[in-house]
């Protein structure tokens, strides 16, 4: 009996659970979907990274811009000769100083401002013109009284000579004292009417329209007519009427250019755009020590972007544009965006801020490094300059004009 209840004794002991033991550690709930969300952030993020890399990369690229030669036709001809200058006016400067001393009272205008002809530029203190105006208008008016008197006076002794009462020498004094008197008052007529005049150029005015260039005194100056150096210059307008460009020559050229010759004005400020112009003039002396000819060339239709003393590019052609004007007007594109595959001619074209593949047809090279383009592109697209690799139809790009 000792012996069985032993043995069950063992048997529960075996079977009883021991709380002194470390239990296992449980996950908590959330460990799941925590572990599924994260796995799902790490998948999201390399699925971006890889499309950075890719077709989300913004590629940094150099345009330039395709040209219309509609504007004169003179782009279809061929270049004889190229060479840069400046932009003129036809009537160069007009340096304006005052007639009248006086101190600046107010500049009227601003540079680069654009006047007419008659428009109030400068204004100088008036008042010394005023008062002077008014004594004089106050003298006019007594050698007036002055006439008057004289004239009753001879009259009475007309009447008195009449009588012979009086003498013929206090006649002629009468008739002495009011032809001074006539004389007193036209020379004060003289001097009121010199003094309006006066008056009136305290204001300077512009003797035509232009643009204003600069301002040559401050306000509170002394402005005085004529001077030494250009001192009594106050203000220096363009007329912008007629716009040129002019350029130098060499000798060695000169077979190239003629009278009236068609050329094309490229502003280096703005090298999209370009101006159909003609030869005017042809300076008479050469420059010896420069080994150059002055020449002028009239811009056709000079507009807002053109401003005197602009650096341009002139390109002289050898003919006329062809006749009759029925023909599709050709595109001028940069030599450097032009690209070749085996499918043909193309450019990458930037249009918001993507890039697009488009396939061109050209017909030949035309002045200043250019692709005369028959078909794909209007004129204005911007165009992918240089190499540019790893490019590819939609991508982001962020385009900036070509370092000069």
């Amino acid at each position: 009996m000792a012996a069985e209840s032993e043995r069950r004794r063992d048997d529960l002991a075996a079977l009883r659970i021991d709380r002194s033991a470390p239990a296992a550690r449980e996950r908590p709930k959330w460990w799941g979907p925590a572990w599924v969300g994260g796995a799902s952030a790490l998948f999201v993020l390399l699925l971006f990274v890889a499309w950075r890399a890719t077709l989300g990369r913004v590629a940094e690229v150099d345009v330039a811009y395709a040209q219309a030669s509609g504007q004169g036709g003179a782009a279809t001809a061929a270049a004889v000769l190229t060479g840069t200058g400046y932009v003129v006016t036809g009537d160069r400067y007009i340096s304006l100083g005052v007639r009248v001393p006086g101190r600046i009272e107010a500049y009227l205008v601003e540079e680069g401002q654009r006047v007419v002809k008659g428009q109030p530029l400068v204004r100088l203190d008036a008042r010394p013109f005023r008062a002077a105006l008014a004594e004089s208008r106050a003298a006019l008016a007594e050698a007036r009284a002055q006439v008057a008197l004289a004239e009753k006076e001879l009259a009475r002794q007309e009447e008195l000579r009449a009588h012979d009462v009086a003498s013929q020498a206090a006649y002629d004094v009468k008739k002495t004292q009011l032809d001074v008197a006539r004389a007193t008052v036209d020379r004060l007529e003289a001097r009121v009417k010199q003094l309006e005049l006066d008056l009136d150029d305290t204001v300077l005015r512009a003797p035509t329209g232009g643009i204003v260039l600069e301002k040559l005194k401050e306000v509170s100056e002394i402005a005085v007519p004529g001077g030494f150096a250009g001192s009594g210059e106050l203000i220096r307008i363009a007329n912008t009427d007629e716009l040129r460009a002019e350029l130098d020559i060499n000798e060695s050229d000169l077979s190239k250019v003629k009278q009236d010759q068609p050329a094309e004005i490229a502003p280096d400020a703005y090298p999209d755009r370009r101006y159909a112009a003609r030869v005017v003039k042809l300076y008479p002396q050469i420059n010896r020590q420069k080994g150059t000819l002055k020449v002028e060339v009239r811009i056709l239709e000079p507009d807002e972007w053109l401003r005197p003393d602009m650096s341009v590019r002139v390109t002289f052609f050898a003919g006329e544009p062809a006749a009759g004007g029925t023909a599709a007007p050709q595109v001028l594109a940069p030599r450097e965006a032009v690209r070749h595959d085996d499918q043909g001619d193309y450019a990458w074209v930037v249009t918001e801020g993507r890039l697009r593949r488009q396939a061109l047809t050209t017909t030949g090279a035309a002045a200043d490094g250019r692709v005369v383009v028959s078909r794909g592109l209007a004129g204005g697209e911007a165009l992918v300059m240089g190499e540019a690799a790893d490019l590819s139809e939609g991508q982001r790009v962020h385009a900036s004009a070509p370092a000069r």
